[in-house]
């Protein structure tokens, strides 16, 4: 896993945990078991790896729920 997401260092990626847990952030670094993420308001998230189910790019289109995007 680790070689996996070092993969994607400064990139954006959506990471989905056990418990129904998702992050969205640009991977900073893998550190020993612990993967640093930097969300879009600059804060820095530290996930465990032995948490991550799935993990892929995000897209740059970013919708959510309940909301219309302006036309």
């Amino acid at each position: 896993m680790n070689e996996l997401l070092a993969q994607f260092i400064g990139k954006k990626v959506d990471i989905a945990c056990l418990g129904m847990a998702n992050v969205r952030g640009e991977v900073l670094a893998v550190d020993g078991r612990v993967l640093r993420l930097k969300d879009c308001d600059g804060r820095v998230c530290y996930v465990a790896l032995d948490k991550i189910v799935a993990v892929w790019e995000a897209r740059d289109n970013e919708h959510r729920a309940g909301f219309v995007p302006p036309k």
